[in-house]
């Protein structure tokens, strides 16, 4: 019974801070708040008593709401302007569907007035559906209106509301034909390229790689880079990569003899004292220990090298004025280093990790093409975020 006792208290503390929440969101304007609360609140036993409280802060919530909705459509309507157009479309589908939250409770008694909760519902399909049709117009014009303009800005903010306007209304006029010619106007064209300021030639698949720019994931709604011009495209930037300088170091094959000495195991030997006797354990048996040994090995060790740096300049130019905007230094090294190794004596000397250079020999080195173009990773790397951080058009 006190179980039961304290159940119910806590579920009527519950209650009534519940119904104090909701109340004190109709008294600060939040009327849908309340409307919420109150419905979810009312979707069990709406015809308890204890959920009285919600029934009458609903039908009050549900008066204030449609009562300042429609009083603020009518401003809007009494402006005459055609922006208001999406505000009032929007304002009927929320009168719409908080009258739809509520329909599958009603009807919700009262009970110490023997009464229905009173809520005046109103059909708005028409009201949505000419304040739509005054909307989709409206975004068609406009967005026609900004595609007049030369400013790319325009062309994205038609865009935009051309993909609205699709989203309201599918197939809608030559909306989507429209929103393909607002992209494509609305967006940067920059064409990418190398230069060689080197004495060397650059190796034809670095270029290709530096230029391929499907690799680097930067292109997006409003930014495309191209490698290659389109005839009948005008580009708005032109981004080229400078090589300046190229040193490649001489091929070099360094050497370098050292001794290792280690002690290791060899077998076992009989423990002696420092009288030189024999130590015994606790049933007469001689003692025996690991016995160690030192062992030394002459090892010769060769490091092939070979290193290549590549300095270079990332330019931005403007197309159109053909303006230098920004530059960026961009350095870049790739360093052959092969060693292997021989040996005299026990390799036992040396840790295993080191085994393996025994068992290589001298490999040819690569060529200095070959030492540019293994430099196109890191350059690849460098060049992607520069290109990030440095947003054209922002």
């Amino acid at each position: 019974m006190k179980k039961i006792t304290l159940l119910f208290i806590a579920t009527l503390i519950m209650s009534c801070s519940g119904a104090k929440q909701v109340e004190k969101m109709l008294n600060s304007g939040d009327y849908d708040g309340a409307i919420y609360k109150a419905t979810k609140e009312l979707r069990t036993k709406k015809d308890s008593k204890g959920n009285q409280k919600y029934v009458y802060l609903l039908e009050h919530a549900f008066a204030k709401a449609k009562e300042r909705d429609e009083a603020r459509i009518a401003q809007l309507k009494l402006e005459r302007n055609p922006a208001n157009y999406e505000a009032i479309f929007k304002l009927y589908n929320k009168m719409h569907d908080r009258q739809e939250r509520i329909k599958p409770l009603t009807p919700l008694l009262l009970l110490e007035e023997g009464r229905d909760a009173y809520f005046p519902f109103d059909n708005y399909a028409s009201n949505i559906s000419n304040s739509k049709s005054d909307l989709l117009g409206y975004l068609y014009d406009n967005a026609k209106k900004l595609m007049k303009s030369s400013n790319k800005m325009d062309f994205r903010q038609a865009y935009d509301d051309l993909l609205y306007l699709d989203d309201l209304s599918p197939n809608y006029k030559d909306v989507r034909a429209l929103a393909d010619e607002a992209q494509f106007n609305g967006t940067d064209f920059v064409y990418v390229a190398t230069a060689n300021q080197t004495n060397m030639i650059i190796p034809a698949r670095l270029q290709n790689d530096l230029l391929d720019m499907s690799t680097y994931g930067l292109n997006d709604k409003w930014m495309q880079y191209h490698n290659k011009k389109l005839k009948d495209l005008t580009y708005d930037y032109n981004l080229v990569v400078n090589f300046r300088d190229i040193l490649i170091s001489p091929e070099q094959v360094r050497e370098k003899q050292f001794i290792k000495e280690k002690q290791i195991k060899d077998g076992t030997k009989t423990l002696l004292n420092s009288a030189g006797q024999v130590v015994k354990d606790s049933l007469g048996n001689a003692i025996q220990v690991d016995n160690f040994k030192t062992v030394s090995v002459s090892i010769y060790e060769f490091t092939q090298f070979k290193s290549c740096a590549v300095t270079a300049k990332i330019d931005y130019i403007n197309a159109r004025s053909g303006q230098l905007m920004e530059t960026f230094p961009i350095n870049s090294e790739f360093i052959f280093e092969h060693i292997y190794a021989n040996y005299n004596g026990n390799k036992l000397a040396v840790e295993e990790s080191y085994y393996p250079y025994f068992d290589l020999r001298a490999i040819a080195f690569p060529s200095n093409e070959q030492m540019v173009y293994d430099t196109g990773e890191d350059l690849k790397l460098k060049l992607k975020d520069i290109i990030s951080s440095y947003r054209l058009g922002d």
